[in-house]
């Protein structure tokens, strides 16, 4: 299964570079993601619940960064392996480019998938490959710009929640 998108992202491209490479993100941006540890360095451990279709199974696994161009681009790949239901793995190369009012994240995503997971068919497993691509870079994007507006000044709070945000990543 391949796929590929872009998005604009409210933030400049060393925000967006850095948030792709905190394990705090990425739990809080992989949906189903119980625990995400590790660094970028040396790679990250990830335990990961999802249902697709009937199977409901626990993945546990590794994600490791590759082909880093500061700032630019890089590749992650990951492996996880939920008992009888199979496993699933999946290389996404993300590159980054400045366009007016932030920066445009763009990737390409490939998955395979084996074991009773394989048995749902390509039309269940690219459906949900595609949910959880979407899920995953809206929530990235809800990270890094803080939650929509609303009619009452909510710009002020997400102006708040995004230096929260930011200050935790640069550890300050």
């Amino acid at each position: 299964m391949e796929m590929s998108d872009s998005r604009v992202i409210a933030a400049d491209k060393a925000t967006v570079f850095a948030a792709l490479l905190s394990p705090e993100v990425l739990q809080e941006c992989v949906p189903g993601a119980q625990d995400v540890s590790g660094t970028p360095e040396e790679g990250f451990d990830a335990t990961v619940v999802q249902k697709v279709g009937p199977v409901k199974a626990t993945f546990k696994g590794q994600v490791t960064i590759s082909e880093i161009t500061e700032g630019e681009a890089l590749t992650l790949t990951g492996e996880g392996k939920g008992g009888a239901a199979g496993f699933a793995k999946g290389e996404a190369k993300v590159t980054l480019s400045e366009v007016e009012g932030g920066t445009r994240l763009s990737y390409e995503v490939q998955a395979k998938v084996g074991g009773k997971l394989a048995q749902l068919g390509s039309r269940v497993i690219d459906g949900f490959a595609k949910k959880m691509a979407d899920q995953f870079f809206t929530r990235f994007q809800e990270v890094l710009e803080g939650p929509a507006e609303d009619a009452e000044g909510g710009k002020a709070a997400s102006e708040a929640e995004k230096k929260g945000w930011l200050s935790r990543l640069r550890g300050s």
